[in-house]
């Protein structure tokens, strides 16, 4: 898929946001992806997610496990899986920190992909990986559907993304006038309480 067919998809379904958004980094943005909407459709999650598989094996080979952060990233790190072949997992919080629980293992020598939906600043793709390097097996890279930061976000692995958008971000002191008067809305999930 080329990026512009990925973004036609979002917009198709209703999932590209304009407005004033609180993301889940704490940064103001005029844009938002609402991929939940995407993911409700599980044709639209096929297509995305074997376009995202299809790139993912063409960056780092064969993959034996996907691991991806909760909750967002659940359902394109198991249908990504699915298309690749392998096992599907997810770290989540326990103390304020990403692990594996519920079981999930990675062995020694399983080659391990983390899959992404949205990344902006990379923070928790950051922890993410940082929970999966905790385990045997070598972490090849990261794959993401749409990367809002343009390439630009630092995580400490290799990143692949369908679609790289830059998608502006401000802190909520530095807000543009035309931005700073809609009210807010943070439709992400970090913070909500447990």
């Amino acid at each position: 898929m080329t990026e512009a067919e990925v973004l036609a998809e979002f917009r198709a379904a209703g999932a590209l946001l304009e407005g004033h958004f609180i993301l889940s980094s704490g940064l103001h943005s005029p844009v938002f992806f609402q991929k939940n909407i995407v993911f409700q459709d599980p044709v639209r999650t096929e297509k995305l997610c074997r376009a995202l598989a299809a790139k993912a094996r063409a960056a780092f080979g064969d993959i034996d496990v996907v691991v991806s952060p909760a909750v967002g990233a659940i359902i394109p790190g198991y249908e990504t899986a699915r298309h690749l072949g392998a096992r599907a997992m997810f770290v989540e919080r326990e103390a304020g920190q990403f692990q594996l629980r519920r079981g999930f293992e990675i062995a020694a020598g399983e080659r391990v992909l983390m899959v992404e939906d949205v990344v902006t600043t990379g923070l928790s793709s950051r922890e993410c990986l940082d929970a999966i390097r905790g385990h045997p097996g070598t972490l090849v890279g990261a794959a993401c559907l749409i990367d809002r930061s343009n390439g630009t976000a630092e995580i400490g692995a290799p990143l692949i993304a369908l679609a790289r958008v830059a998608a502006p971000a401000y802190p909520a002191d530095a807000l543009p006038p035309d931005l700073a008067k809609l009210p807010a809305v943070k439709p992400g999930s970090r913070g909500l309480a447990a």
